[in-house]
């Protein structure tokens, strides 16, 4: 199983600053950066560098950023799901899982989420993998003009669906919980018919519900 890691960046101009949205960024790279102080939706700033360092030194791993000097202001994390998950029971090589996005206050008016998602489908490297997302309404920052669940829900879809992503049925019961929540997956064009069945029976745990 290939694991394309092809290097893409690019340049947005942002109140008189240049940032570099970029990656997939290998560990050293990634070591030799800071992180903003706002990045801390899933623990402290400091702890969620070191877990995206320990992402990026994964063979399937990918880690891509925004960052400001060097200063990262944002990322979008690519791994197998973890083996606690429903979606790892398969074991299969060639499904993917988008993980966190995050993207610190201050930067959030740029659409830089929807930059770094389509930057790590440029030149067709993910075109061997089923890609997904798990959409959960307990993660979301719901502030500001995004407070209702259902806008949310919205924003998180079209940021999905900005690099062809959809959405899928499942009888996962964290999914199934909240009526907001939602399962978005994206099957490249080189993945197996024998790939794509397998990732249906780990969707669905009861057969009725094909």
């Amino acid at each position: 199983m290939e694991h394309r890691k092809r290097y893409h960046s690019k340049e947005i101009e942002f109140e008189g600053k240049t940032l570099l949205v970029e990656g997939p960024v290998p560990p050293d790279h990634l070591r030799s950066l800071g992180m903003h102080p706002d990045l801390d939706a899933f623990r402290r700033p400091n702890e969620q560098h070191v877990a995206l360092v320990e992402i990026s030194e994964l063979p399937e791993g990918r880690i891509i950023l925004t960052r400001d000097g060097s200063t990262i202001v944002g990322y979008v994390t690519f791994h197998y799901p973890d083996e606690m998950e429903r979606w790892s029971e398969g074991n299969m090589i060639d499904l993917l899982e988008l993980g966190a996005i995050e993207v610190a206050d201050d930067y959030r008016s740029i659409g830089l989420g929807k930059k770094m998602i389509q930057l790590a489908f440029l030149e067709e490297q993910l075109e061997n993998m089923i890609v997904f997302t798990t959409e959960y309404y307990w993660h979301w920052d719901l502030k500001g003009s995004l407070s209702n669940v259902w806008d949310y829900r919205k924003m998180m879809e079209k940021l999905m669906k900005s690099v062809d992503m959809v959405w899928f049925a499942t009888d996962d019961p964290e999914i199934c919980s909240h009526p907001a929540n939602c399962l978005m997956v994206r099957i490249g064009k080189e993945v197996p018919l024998s790939s794509v069945e397998k990732f249906d029976t780990i969707r669905f745990h009861q057969r009725f519900m094909y």
